[in-house]
């Protein structure tokens, strides 16, 4: 601040111009010596005053609160990011601890099968090989008891007793090489032996398998959101933001409402992202949205509620929230799919809702409720009424009675305005400079109400075509603004739908 001064730091003359070009101040020699070629100069006490004027103390008070809650929701983001770290780390550790105990698990299971299966086939083979043994053993010593006997007989046995026993001999001899003979013809001498053949399985494992499995870092997209910043705001609040007196909306084109379709009765309107536009219509017990192309021609009904509906704004990707009043609750209606996606209901009744994408507030006569569409979670805002609202900054618009209101996020009134010019106040939008544009229902016409809130000026009215005027809105990034509308021709008189340019 002591640096700050009113005079040129070259030339040591007082600041009296202003160049857009370079967005400086300047002294009458400084447009000499460096703007000669700037075509955008103006007198600086001009945008002294815009300055003034447009409630940059404000904007810049929520832009620097946002940017500290940005730091403070990042940091907040990063630590639990290295949370989440340290938590898949262990995970990641009991992964690979549990995939190596399945993998021993399961490798002493078929280990100790096929031991199991050598010693069932080495018990069968030793089975076999007793018995074996006990015969011939049987049969040995049934041959060395014969040698016994024949030497006995040589010595002792008389002749007669030597041709008998002889013959008795020879026939326990033969039947002893026959036994030998039907042995040695068969398979009993075959050689059985036990060998072990490792599966090729486990082969290519040992082969194959190089590594315990890959550890990646998985990049996703970004899950944490801020609050955008205004770039270059110091510039953009001096050269963009216009004085009241300037807003003139131009008249582009009227939507064209089907010959079928003219006993319409428009409660909402909103532009989308795309620049179509999107219509409540209510019937009796049934609400019906409908459809139409940037240059207002119908194009179809999304979807048909039942129930009674009051309002309707877009909230994002492709989701537009239409309230159902005596419900209590806020239907979310994927406009590109034509249904409801998700129903959310409230303490009150829904009269009126806003959304910036990040959050949908809905609004009655007694109070309003702030629902985080990220977790679907509800702040009850006591006192906040509105019949209908709007949203910008990070504060809440409302209109209701003869009053239109304006409130911090937390609740906090910040300013209430009441004019001659706005009685019987409906719906409400506001452009990019933060101007308040009102539905003066019973006057006919269009109000704006400066950003602090202190002067208004009527900017449309009957002698531009404006009759029993209920609901608007203004695209902030292409200046299009709509306004519902009574519309006559020869045959009969209608809801539709004027498009301006501001």
């Amino acid at each position: 601040m002591k640096e700050l001064s009113s005079q040129c730091r070259d030339h040591k003359k007082k600041y009296e111009l202003y160049c857009s070009l370079h967005a400086c101040p300047c002294c009458v020699q400084c447009v000499t010596d460096k703007h000669q070629k700037c075509q955008e100069m103006k007198p600086l006490w001009d945008i002294l005053k815009q300055v003034k004027f447009s409630a940059s103390v404000q904007l810049l008070e929520k832009d620097l609160t946002d940017m500290r809650t940005n730091f403070e929701e990042i940091i907040k983001y990063v630590n639990s990011r290295r949370n989440i770290s340290n938590i898949q780390k262990t995970k990641a550790i009991e992964k690979i601890r549990s995939t190596r105990k399945s993998i021993d698990d399961f490798l002493n299971k078929i280990e100790q099968k096929i031991l199991d299966d050598l010693e069932t086939k080495h018990s069968k083979l030793k089975s076999e090989m007793n018995t074996l043994l006990q015969q011939l053993e049987q049969r040995a010593n049934q041959i060395s008891h014969l040698q016994n006997e024949f030497s006995e007989m040589t010595r002792f046995a008389t002749e007669l007793q030597m041709f008998i026993g002889l013959r008795e001999i020879e026939k326990t001899s033969s039947l002893a090489a026959k036994y030998i003979e039907e042995l040695e013809s068969g398979d009993t001498f075959d050689e059985k032996n036990l060998e072990v053949t490792m599966s090729s399985a486990l082969h290519s494992i040992l082969q194959d398998v190089k590594s315990f499995g890959d550890i990646n870092i998985i990049t996703s997209q970004l899950t944490l959101r801020t609050k955008a910043g205004r770039k270059e705001q110091a510039q953009y609040l001096v050269i963009t933001v216009p004085r009241i007196e300037e807003i003139k909306p131009s008249m582009l084109r009227t939507l064209t409402i089907p010959e079928d379709m003219k006993s319409i009765n428009i409660y909402a309107c909103r532009i989308l992202p795309d620049g179509k536009y999107i219509i409540l219509d209510i019937q009796y017990d049934k609400s019906h949205l409908l459809l139409f192309s940037n240059d207002g021609m119908f194009i179809r009904k999304v979807l048909t509620l039942t129930g009674s509906s009051n309002d309707a704004c877009y909230v994002r990707n492709n989701t537009v929230a239409v309230t159902l009043v005596s419900a209590n609750q806020t239907a979310l209606v994927d406009i590109e799919k034509n249904e409801i996606t998700e129903t959310i209901e409230v303490s009150h009744f829904c009269s009126a809702t806003a959304s910036d994408g990040q959050i949908l507030v809905i609004s009655c006569r007694k109070k309003s409720t702030i629902v985080n569409l990220k977790d679907i979670s509800h702040t009850i805002l006591e006192g906040v009424s509105a019949h209908h609202i709007a949203l910008f900054n990070g504060n809440i618009y409302g209109t209701i009675g003869k009053r239109v209101c304006c409130y911090k996020s937390t609740g906090k009134p910040l300013w209430t305005f009441i004019h001659n010019d706005i009685v019987n106040p409906a719906g409400l939008t506001l452009d990019r400079n933060g101007f308040v544009y009102i539905v003066s229902k019973q006057k006919n016409s269009i109000v704006v109400v400066s950003p602090d809130c202190k002067t208004c000026r009527t900017i449309l009215s009957e002698s531009d075509g404006i009759k029993e005027p209920y609901d608007i809105d203004i695209d902030r990034k292409t200046g299009i603004m709509i306004v519902s509308n009574k519309k006559s021709d020869d045959s009969c008189s209608y809801d539709s739908v004027i498009v301006y340019k501001i």
